[in-house]
């Protein structure tokens, strides 16, 4: 936080008896703030007497004041010359330093007049400001207060000090030493109860600090004096949007807006105006928030505020293009701008630009050192790149008496954000308790994944699988090979080829069954909580079967935290040969459940925290002309994020689909996945 340099006003009263010449109305203009008019003036005054002292240094002052520092120093110069012993030049030559910005020299100068007269209190309070402006808080607040030992309650040293503690509570939390800053901020509050500018700062602590309930009680205390409400209104809002009570925030900003008059100071006005927008963006009310911004736009077409709230909602519409050219308007306008940096990095990485994005996050850094936002972005985007390993055991079973235990292992090390090289390693084994027949499979893989451009992605893997049944042993060629393709906005797209063994039981791994999958998978979103998924394979096997599966799934999305959507699956499958007693094989096969889905994502969740997954879905089958049957499925996962590198969970499922099995039975499997970042950061990061 950076402080203006201190106005050290100094009263005095010179007699000047030649000619009886009166300058108390100078005097006044320079209390009053009026330099304009104090320096036309004392400009008169020095046509008449121009070695008067008191009129040089009153011109030297109103120079300064209004706006021109550089010609002040020069005339508290040529001052000092004709004065050197004079400690009232001094201190206002050492003022215009202050001017000037020019703060190194300024400490020092100050000290040497401290050491000249150690009681003076303006020496006193112009180096404390001195070292304030240079962020030494510390020793500024030790400076401030021996000014005010001279002159207590000096309210010019106490408005100082106030300034000081919001920089140095300011310093803290850029530090991240979030206590710290909030003591120094409530010791401000002792000196200056219910100050708006103190609380305003505390409540900013709480939310960076993510402590909401504290952000909304300081938010509270600022409501209750009038002058403060419409503020306190947009805090409370903005707090409210963070603990996902989206109509609430867009409630009490709908109040605030409502509250304008036209006697508002501007800023308030584009506060209050800014959350409104950005409420209603929260609320997915896209239209209303579209026509207000236009509306600005049209008087205020160029204004960096309004371009970052129509940057803001078409990110939110996935408009990213649209979105990443008002950023780029925002950084013509000004470079430094924070909304323009991080907000550009935050479209480019949605794009798929990964490279340009890590460079406009750690732009946003060189102008805002240590920002918690942008450092948390450069760390999501690092958690994205960095070689990972996933392990997961399993164990299932079901009412055919079937069981098995399988351990995955899966690696992946990207080399660049282009490129990745994957890993895989499948140990299983499977029993018949009753035929008490035993298989079991190992599965290896390599492969790689290449972004072609931002919106496709080719991925390839390839591998061997050697499994050991009753009456066979054999190794067999694994692949899979996809391309992942964004053709528009809220689509995903991807089209594959796998070739696999059928390993569900034992006796299907002894049959050595290969199947070759051609599968496509194409998912729609859309702005107002509707999605729509669809996937279909088509599978020949060695045994000259083929299959066509078609799965489609309508929901709405209810919720956004956590996550909570219901709605509407269908499937359907057929085979070219019916073979009941080797595995599920109908001519015709169909499904319907209505499922609610609640998640707490794990990739939005913080170190410390714990993560879930609920599915619950009821529906009916059909398996070929019989009557129709009753199904259920249930998915849970549980789990716990032990730092931003690692976490692992608990998850297990049972249905009595059909479909579920490769047999048609009844099924239930249970199992722990562990996933760790193997390094601090990506290989290819300094």
């Amino acid at each position: 936080m950076k402080l203006k340099p201190f106005v050290l006003f100094i009263f005095f009263i010179s007699s000047i008896v030649t000619y009886s010449q009166n300058m108390q109305e100078g005097f006044t203009y320079l209390e009053t703030g009026k330099y304009n008019e104090a320096e036309a003036f004392f400009k008169h005054i020095l046509k008449e007497y121009p070695n008067n002292k008191t009129a040089r240094l009153c011109f030297g002052r109103a120079v300064g004041l209004n706006g021109n520092p550089e010609q002040a120093k020069i005339l508290f110069t040529n001052l000092l010359a004709d004065y050197p012993n004079d400690f009232e030049v001094k201190l206002n030559y050492g003022e215009s330093l202050l001017w000037n910005n020019e703060f190194n020299q300024a400490k020092t100068y100050f000290k040497d007049l401290i050491k000249e007269d150690p009681k003076s209190f303006p020496a006193l309070l112009s180096y404390a400001n001195t070292l304030s402006n240079l962020k030494d808080y510390e020793n500024a607040l030790i400076y401030v207060d021996k000014a005010l030992e001279v002159s207590n309650n000096n309210p010019n040293a106490l408005t100082s000090k106030k300034h000081m503690h919001l920089g140095y509570a300011y310093q803290n939390q850029q530090a991240q030493n979030y206590d710290v800053a909030e003591t120094i901020l409530k010791k401000n509050l002792e000196l200056f109860k219910d100050d708006k500018d103190t609380l305003l700062n505390l409540a900013n602590l709480y939310l960076i600090a993510n402590r909401l309930e504290d952000a909304e009680a300081t938010y509270t205390i600022l409501s209750k004096n009038p002058e403060n409400k419409i503020l306190a209104l947009n805090g409370l809002s903005l707090v409210a949007h963070l603990n996902g009570k989206e109509k609430r925030a867009l409630a009490l900003s709908s109040q605030a807006y409502e509250s304008l008059e036209t006697s508002s100071d501007e800023k308030t006005k584009q506060q209050t105006t800014e959350r409104y927008i950005q409420a209603l963006i929260w609320n997915k009310k896209y239209k209303p928030a579209n026509t207000l911004i236009n509306s600005i736009i049209e008087t205020n077409p160029n204004e960096n505020w309004i371009l970052a709230l129509r940057a803001t909602l078409n990110i939110y519409k996935s408009d990213f293009k649209k979105s990443l050219d008002d950023y780029n308007l925002i950084l013509q306008n000004d470079s430094t701008s924070f909304d323009g940096n991080l907000g550009k990095a935050n479209a480019l990485k949605a794009l798929g630009k990964y490279d340009d994005a890590y460079t406009s996050a750690e732009n946003t850094l060189k102008f805002y050192n240590k920002q918690k936002d942008a450092t948390n972005f450069i760390t999501t985007l690092n958690n994205n790149f960095t070689p990972f390993y996933e392990g997961k055991a399993s164990y299932s079973f079901d009412n055919g008496d079937n069981e098995a235990f399988a351990f995955s292992n899966n690696l992946e090390f990207p080399l660049s954000t282009k490129f990745k090289v994957l890993g895989n390693y499948n140990y299983r084994t499977t029993n018949n308790t009753t035929t008490n027949n035993k298989a079991t499979s190992n599965d290896f893989s390599l492969g790689l994944s290449y972004q072609l451009i931002p919106t496709i992605t080719f991925k390839a893997t390839a591998g061997i699988t050697s499994a050991n049944a009753s009456s066979s042993d054999y190794t067999q060629l694994l692949t899979d090979i996809s391309f992942n393709i964004k053709p528009y906005k809220l689509q995903d797209l991807t089209i594959g080829y796998k070739r696999e063994i059928q390993s569900f039981n034992a006796e299907l791994l002894d049959r050595e069954i290969v199947q070759n999958n051609f599968y496509a998978n194409y998912n729609v979103s859309t702005n107002f909580n509707l999605g729509w998924f669809t996937q279909y394979f088509y599978t020949s096997q060695n045994d000259n079967n083929t299959r066509n599966l078609l799965f489609t799934s309508l929901y709405y999305n209810i919720l956004p935290k956590p996550s909570l959507k219901a709605g509407l699956n269908y499937q359907y499958i057929t085979f070219k040969d019916q073979v009941p007693t080797v595995y599920f094989s109908p001519e015709k096969f169909n499904a319907g459940e209505v499922f609610i889905n609640i998640i707490k994502d794990e990739a939005i969740t913080k170190p410390k925290e714990w993560f879930y997954e609920l599915t619950a879905a009821v529906g009916y089958q059909f398996i070929e002309n019989l009557e129709k049957q009753s199904t259920y499925r249930f998915n849970a996962k549980i789990g716990y994020k032990i730092s931003h590198r690692s976490l692992f969970n608990l998850y297990g499922t049972h249905s009595n689909i059909a479909s579920t099995t490769a047999a048609g039975f009844t099924f239930t499997e249970f199992g722990l996945r562990f996933r760790w970042l193997i390094f601090e950061k990506p290989l290819f990061k300094d």
